[in-house]
């Protein structure tokens, strides 16, 4: 679980690929039009770009927007790397995360074009250096690479943590047979194939191995040759420990500390490897969006990325890309998180569309606001529908029994009064703290983390004991301290 919310503020610095001044207007509207998805109150408040990136402590940010299957603009923000003093540019890679998986798809699709691979058939047909060990719970069915591609294989392993840069890095095989140095567990079979949607980037690893073992090629290098080169991804690599590091972004942590060696490896290329910028994941968009239409085969076919743009058993997950409908029209879609690394990219299935964010850090809430923004300025329906809520006043007699510490896995809350109202604080950070909101009689969040929904735990005495957080699905215990 990440750690919710640290302030830090640092000076913000930009870089700009425009000077159209129509085009310039845009982008000043976007840069103040941040817009969260929950608002407290009446009033839609317009944020701005600096600001929220100075609370939430994010100190790089890249974007790209795409209109009209062209990239409109491009801009940078914030630091690269704090203590070089280096900026974040257009060209700063970021650590693209999940969205590789989507780049990979490309990849492996690739092969059925090129009459390598039976996307249908079982994997095992496929794999030479290493064989899925099916067993009893698979009940007999076989996986497909169309599984693998769309999370329907029904296997386990929904993320990796990466490696530090001093680690021994494992093997494929170490990492699907779970066997040190890896450091995640066997990539296994938890129901049978095609029967539901279950998000596994063990599989991802899977199509990985199927792809080195039909080229007997290396992954990064037939990626970059037959997928990133035609995509014309110039400045994106799958190659883990990269080996061009003088323009990637270090990932940080909430509390302002970068990542011990700056950023983890992943040898889980396919499923979180790709170093990229929002610019060339753009051109990505733009290739799938002009070959849906027939006017562009860079990498697939018209057929081919239809096929790829299909939701394939799950009524949203497609191969490698997931798809939303949004009052009548489509996008395709892709997040990614490593370790303090978060982006995201949109692409419309109409009309060309699109944008891609990037940051070294772990507060996706002001991704969030500035897709919003970008929603609200491009007019793009169905992106910005805000839940309103009100919000409930107590007297201070009554919320003086929040008043206290609490422990959140290895970190501590503070509640505490600032002026008439509470406010939290984690580990001592920042100084003032954010103000609680009561939307209820009995739970309360904060704005900067909406989706933080704390409620009180009582004894039989009516004495708080703690506090149940309910966040991305799942609830955890914070015990009262002092």
């Amino acid at each position: 679980m990440k750690r919710f919310l640290i302030l830090f503020l640092f000076p913000l610095t930009v870089s700009c690929q425009t000077t159209d001044p129509v085009i310039k207007a845009k982008i000043n509207a976007v840069e103040n039009s941040l817009a969260p998805s929950i608002i407290y109150g009446d009033t839609v408040p317009q944020l701005n770009i600096e600001k929220r990136m100075s609370e939430t402590g994010i100190k790089g940010l890249s974007i790209a927007v795409i209109k009209n299957y062209k990239i409109e603009w491009a801009k940078g923000y914030g630091w690269a790397n704090v203590n070089e003093k280096r900026k974040v540019t257009t060209g700063t890679r970021f650590q693209a995360a999940s969205i590789s998986k989507s780049i990979n798809s490309m990849g492996i699709l690739k092969l059925f074009e090129m009459r390598k691979l039976d996307p249908e058939a079982d994997i095992n047909n496929y794999l030479s250096s290493w064989k899925f060990p099916y067993d009893s719970v698979s009940k007999s069915k076989k996986i497909s690479v169309y599984n693998l591609l769309s999370h329907t294989a029904g296997l386990d392993i929904h993320g990796f943590p990466g490696y530090k840069k001093k680690d021994t890095l494992p093997s494929l095989k170490q990492i699907l047979d779970g066997k040190k140095p890896a450091n995640t567990k066997t990539v296994r079979s938890l129901f049978e194939p095609g029967k539901k949607f279950k998000y596994s980037g063990g599989g991802t690893t899977i199509s990985q191995m199927i792809l080195t073992d039909i080229t007997k090629s290396n992954y990064a290098d037939w990626m970059q040759k037959n997928v990133l080169q035609p995509l014309g991804m110039t400045n994106s690599s799958y190659q883990q420990p990269p080996t061009t590091p003088a323009n990637l972004a270090t990932g940080y942590y909430q509390d302002g500390k970068p990542v011990i060696g700056n950023y983890h490896i992943y040898p889980e290329q396919a499923a979180a490897g790709l170093w990229t910028t929002p610019t060339d994941l753009a051109k990505y968009i733009i290739e799938c969006q002009l070959a849906l239409e027939g006017k562009s085969k860079k990498v697939l076919s018209q057929a081919m990325m239809k096929k790829r743009m299909t939701p394939y058993i799950d009524s949203a997950a497609a191969l490698g890309v997931f798809i939303e409908n949004r009052e009548g029209n489509r996008w395709f879609n892709h997040n990614g998180g490593n370790e303090a690394f978060l982006c995201t990219s949109y692409g419309s299935m109409q009309g060309g569309n699109g944008v891609v964010i990037m940051i070294n850090g772990e507060n996706f809430s002001v991704i969030n606001e500035l897709l919003n923004s970008v929603a609200i300025v491009y007019d793009w329906k169905g992106f910005y529908n805000p839940t309103f809520k009100k919000m409930i006043t107590f007297p201070k007699d009554s919320l003086q029994q929040y008043i206290g510490s609490y422990k959140i896995m290895n970190d501590t809350l503070t509640i505490s009064f600032c002026g008439e109202e509470l406010c939290i604080q984690q580990n001592g950070q920042p100084p003032v703290g954010y103000k609680i909101i009561f939307t209820d009689n009995n739970s309360f969040s904060i704005a900067e983390v909406p989706n933080a929904i704390f409620s009180p735990v009582r004894n039989d005495a009516g004495k708080i004991t703690g506090l149940q957080l309910k966040q991305g699905g799942g609830t955890l215990q914070v015990p009262r301290i002092e």
